[in-house]
């Protein structure tokens, strides 16, 4: 199982420090992997346990316009289909991972 953290300050001064604090901690969740990501006051951190696309499936995940980003634990059965509709739509891939379909 992945960790996942995040931290909102609505004064907009959020800790410098806390993703790779955040990510220190939940690094017993999520071996293979970390990212962390700073959106205004919001900051998220995941650890990351590589089971589909393993090179390439690191997290923070955005929307190919960074409207959407998000942290994912869990995994997605019909992602295939999904990404296969999605880019009939127009959408845009950056990895292979099955998390990947929530941003889009």
């Amino acid at each position: 199982m992945c960790g996942i953290g995040a931290l909102l300050d609505p004064g907009g001064s959020a800790f410098s420090d806390a993703g790779p604090r955040m990510t220190a901690a939940l690094r017993h969740r999520g071996p293979d992997g970390d990212g962390v990501r700073q959106i205004g006051a919001a900051t998220l951190a995941h650890t990351r346990l590589a089971i589909i696309d393993v090179a390439g499936g690191e997290q923070p995940l955005s929307s190919e316009d960074g409207a959407v980003t998000a942290i994912v634990n869990g995994e997605i059965y019909n992602h295939l289909a999904l990404r296969s509709e999605l880019e009939a739509r127009g959408h845009k891939f950056s990895t292979h991972s099955d998390s990947e379909v929530i941003v889009h």
